[in-house]
């Protein structure tokens, strides 16, 4: 996998494992991967290490919360090929604080 699409070792420090934030009407959000041709947007909140499961907050062509896979965006590739990625300069913060209208 691409250095950025794998998670870091200060996210996976702190990232919860999948499930942990499901009561949580305003969760954080630990990283963000995004298309740099389309706008679509995956805001992970959680995480499973084996698996490389993210659930999480996806904005594209409509605005939904689910289940991704880090390999499967790896595969993903736009014009040029490009591919998905990592927001390196993400800062850890509450949903509700980064998307609005939720």
């Amino acid at each position: 996998m691409r250095k950025q699409m794998q998670m870091t070792k200060p996210i996976l420090a702190k990232i919860p494992k999948l499930y942990e934030q499901e009561k949580d009407s305003n969760p954080i959000v630990y990283a963000k991967y995004f298309t740099p041709w389309a706008g679509w947007t995956w805001y992970v909140t959680e995480y499973d290490q084996e698996t490389q499961n993210c659930f999480g907050l996806v904005v594209g062509n409509y605005t939904e919360w689910g289940y991704f896979n880090l390999e499967d965006l790896n595969e993903v590739h736009g014009p040029f090929r490009l591919n998905v990625e990592r927001d390196i300069h993400f800062t850890p913060a509450r949903i509700k604080t980064l998307v609005k209208g939720l």
